[in-house]
């Protein structure tokens, strides 16, 4: 079996739950060490190991953290990469903690590139850390901007669809639009 089909064939069978807890954010999450001890069964059956490789890097005066996955049968590797930039001056935290913080975090989101780990419903992407969101009102369909929908519309140049993903569009508007 090549690398490739090793790898696929822990990205198809590949479970780690979210079994922490933020009790700060309110949501759960797993680690690198969660995704590092589900890979473990896999290890040994398919003949491959895993390493993490991380360098350090400055842009622009930002500290950057290059953490790399690679799994390797061997023979062959292939790797994934994630960028992490660094802090210096987040609070509540010392330089120790910083670099360990974006270390885990690198680490984690290299493996979840190479696992292909879908976390769309992550923290990292539905947490808004105590900050309200307010959606975007559109605005209503009506005056000159009614008239130029309607005559867009009418030549073909946009359906409805295209009028309502830019403008409210109340039932009555609606029925005019037709």
């Amino acid at each position: 079996m090549k690398i490739n089909e090793k790898l696929a064939t822990i990205q198809t069978k590949f479970k780690s739950k979210k079994s922490r807890f933020n009790s700060f954010g309110k949501y759960k999450f797993r680690s690198a060490e969660d995704i590092l001890e589900a890979t473990k069964p896999f290890l040994l059956e398919l003949g491959v190991t895993i390493i993490i490789d991380e360098h350090l890097e400055e842009i622009a005066g930002l500290l950057v953290l290059h953490s790399t996955a690679i799994i390797s049968d061997g023979e062959e590797q292939l790797q994934a990469t994630a960028v992490v930039g660094i802090d210096l001056n987040q609070k509540g935290m010392n330089v120790p903690q910083q670099f360990g913080s974006a270390s885990s975090y690198g680490k984690k989101y290299a493996l979840g590139n190479l696992f292909l780990i879908d976390d769309t419903a992550d923290s990292d992407a539905t947490n808004n850390h105590g900050k309200e969101t307010q959606a975007v009102k559109k605005p209503v369909l009506s005056g000159d901007a009614l008239t130029k929908a309607k005559a867009a519309i009418k030549s073909g140049k946009f359906s409805i669809a295209d009028v309502q993903s830019k403008y409210e569009v109340t039932p009555d508007i609606l029925k005019t639009l037709k």
